[in-house]
């Protein structure tokens, strides 16, 4: 399985955590991991995202998708992101 979105993700917002990509790919990765949540994510906002960022976003959805948001690299990357969030 490949897992390299979610590092690529979290490298990301470690650099820019208040920028709106950012913050988008945070709200996609919090509704992703939530199985009951029917992944309630607009996919509107995936327009405000540029190519790249977006194709980062589908490899998460693909993570997703293989059953992977429980894995231990899933966590470490939520643990990344939300402490680089939180010192923001």
């Amino acid at each position: 399985m490949d897992t390299s979105a979610l590092d690529h993700v979290a490298t990301l917002i470690e650099q820019e955590p208040r920028a709106a990509r950012s913050l988008v790919l945070y709200a996609l990765m919090s509704t992703l991991a939530i199985d009951n949540s029917g992944s309630l994510f607009k996919l509107t906002k995936l327009r405000e995202l540029d190519a790249e960022t977006r194709a980062l976003a589908y490899g998460l959805m693909e993570v997703m998708a293989q059953g992977a948001t429980g894995s231990p690299a899933w966590q470490a990357a939520m643990s990344r992101i939300e402490q680089a969030i939180r010192r923001a």
